[in-house]
């Protein structure tokens, strides 16, 4: 079987990922171990919001929020494991990986399926205002929790053992486990854009109102596109507690959503793969151009927005056939 260059380019970086590990343990960089963890992580992210705004057109300028409160679940279990509170106990902490990341996956799908049922009733810039006042409220939440550390952040002391079998200490295991989750993330996500849902909430992305004439509950499907996404980005979030034993409310200002959109645009929307280039390419100048001029972001700008400019789908689109990178979303 003929595999085209998308394919190819595919298989060659998620070789490249795989192999990182190894080439900077021989070349004594292994802190660049949990650099590159760290944009996977972001990677995440970036493929979840994604999944609605490449393919949902939804664009929700407070993802960041979903990506906090994971983070936070895990933080604030992880704190209260072996803690005795006043009028809590001990009874609502726990290290367990598969307890927190669970607990932040469903927190966060939960929050974006209630905050969903408030913003879908919205469209356009009316929608993009709602989702950022309401992450805004979140990180005013959490600002104003002086228990957890406020606008000083959390620092805590996980599980080091992940599963039973991955000890989260060790910066290859724990980036090895990272890349399987992004992997899984990106299959899952292939299978839901291909199927019936994922076809229904692109349809309406390019004419709700013929959707609805035609019978389908069109705000269900969107708000189950909005909470999946949600539900993915708090298991971004979980990682990354994992990954930094310290959270902090910046992780979820608004800031950080805008950082996100960029990603998901500069790498490629609806195209699931980009935003995985897009984040390494985000976050690779970000650290690197600061070592070069303490001017960085007048260099970042204009090459972000040539980006942009000049690359209709992305970095990704580059990869695309033809007919893909003049069309729509695949």
């Amino acid at each position: 079987m003929k595999l085209d260059r998308r394919t190819w380019f595919v298989i060659l970086l998620l070789m490249a990922l795989a192999a990182l590990p190894l080439v900077a343990t021989l070349a004594g960089q292994e802190f660049q171990i949990a650099q590159f963890r760290r944009i996977l992580i972001f990677a995440i992210a970036a493929v979840s919001l994604d999944l609605i705004l490449g393919y949902g057109g939804m664009v929700c300028f407070g993802h960041a929020a979903f990506f906090g409160v994971g983070a936070y679940v895990v933080a604030i279990l992880n704190w209260h494991a072996g803690r005795e509170v006043p009028l809590i106990g001990t009874w609502m902490g726990t290290n367990n990986v598969l307890v927190t990341w669970t607990a932040a996956v469903l927190v966060s799908g939960g929050a974006a399926f209630l905050i969903g049922l408030v913003s879908l009733r919205t469209t356009g810039i009316y929608f993009i205002m709602i989702t950022l006042a309401f992450a805004q409220m979140i990180y005013f939440f959490f600002v104003s929790l002086r228990a957890y550390g406020g606008d000083d952040g959390l620092r805590f002391d996980g599980d080091t053992v992940a599963f039973g079998l991955i000890d989260t200490q060790d910066d290859a295991a724990f980036y090895y486990l990272v890349l399987a989750v992004l992997c899984g993330v990106l299959y899952a996500g292939r299978r839901m854009v291909n199927s019936r849902f994922g076809m229904v909430v692109q349809a309406c992305r390019e004419n709700e109102r013929r959707m609805k004439a035609l019978g389908f509950p069109t705000a269900r499907y969107k708000l189950a596109a909005f909470a999946i996404a949600g539900a993915t980005a708090g298991l971004a979030g979980a990682l990354f507690a994992a990954h930094e034993s310290y959270i902090s409310p910046s992780i979820m200002h608004w800031t950080r959503s805008g950082d996100l959109i960029v990603m998901v645009v500069l790498g490629g929307m609806g195209t699931l793969f980009g935003p995985v280039v897009g984040a390494l390419a985000f976050l690779f100048l970000e650290k690197t151009l600061p070592d070069y001029t303490e001017h960085w972001m007048v260099v970042f700008g204009p090459i972000l927005l040539l980006l942009v400019l000049f690359a209709r789908r992305g970095i990704f689109g580059w990869f695309l056939p033809k007919e893909e990178r003049d069309g729509g979303s695949h």
